[in-house]
């Protein structure tokens, strides 16, 4: 069901009012469902549903809400063949977001929430992504400094996977994500995305959300609804550079771009000869 040999490309279901690029588009159950099948067809192989924006500025939802929509679009999804990401922070989310079939748990803060380690610790066939972020969505992005960008956000991550590994999660059940623009400026995510290959050192698959961001806008000016180009481009260096998975909004366009990559991989020149 869930096999990282070739790049997979994770679909996002933003089903908030908010979120930088499509909020609003998907906040009733009927429209997130639709939105989530048509990304099915075009050949996601992974579904993220979230319902709390972390854009910079964002600000927290309550559990309740929060629960309110996303476990309906999970419930009418999980009889699908697609693996379902929560992307969520809250302990309480994971617990009915596991218990109602999540596949995975997509958590920007790394399971530093109290609880958070314990909850996914209990239930051992649920995947787990551990993301970078220097501060919190509603100020991260005020003025992030670093010495050394990569040092520090591998040593995060390596201190993360090891935390969840202490709590009892075995290490082939985690994902790890270096946070592109969660507290980063654009030099800083260029130096990661350049650099992204000494992530996967840490011997779990590297996870590049990159679709839409600021970054790619500040770079072409383009924005945020026309940076389909751009998105592709930074996925495909993030596969190059060894992502195993990439989370974006254009699922078709990442799907056909990743097929001529896997067929430039697999190509047997001594067969053109």
């Amino acid at each position: 069901m869930f096999s990282t040999n070739q790049p997979l490309i994770m679909g996002i279901i933003n089903v908030t009012p908010d979120s930088f690029s499509d909020g609003g588009l998907y906040l009733s159950k009927q429209q997130a469902i639709a939105h989530a099948r048509h990304l099915i067809d075009e050949g996601a192989d992974i579904l993220d549903i979230g319902g709390e924006s972390t854009r910079p500025g964002s600000q927290q939802v309550s559990i309740d809400e929060e629960l309110k929509r996303v476990i309906p679009v999970l419930e009418a999804l999980v009889t699908t063949n697609t693996p379902i990401s929560i992307d969520t922070s809250k302990p309480e989310v994971m617990k009915y977001a596991i218990a109602a079939g999540a596949f995975m748990i997509n958590d920007v803060n790394a399971l530093r929430s109290p609880g958070a380690l314990e909850t996914v610790a209990q239930n051992n066939h649920v995947r787990i992504c551990l993301m970078h972020m220097q501060g919190t969505p509603q100020g991260m992005q005020k003025n992030p400094e670093y010495k050394d960008i990569v040092s520090e956000v591998k040593d995060f991550l390596e201190q993360r996977i090891h935390a969840a590994t202490t709590a009892g999660i075995s290490k082939d059940r985690l994902i790890i994500d270096p946070g592109f623009g969660f507290g980063k400026t654009l030099q800083h995510n260029l130096t990661l995305l350049d650099q992204l290959d000494q992530l996967t050192t840490l011997g779990v698959p590297v996870l590049a959300g990159l679709s839409r961001k600021s970054m790619l806008g500040t770079i072409t000016e383009n924005s945020v609804d026309r940076r389909i180009h751009e998105s592709i481009a930074a996925a495909l260096l993030a596969v190059v550079k060894g992502a195993k998975i990439v989370r974006v909004h254009d699922v078709k366009a990442s799907k056909d771009a990743l097929a001529i990559y896997n067929a430039m991989k697999n190509f047997d020149v001594s067969q053109a000869i």
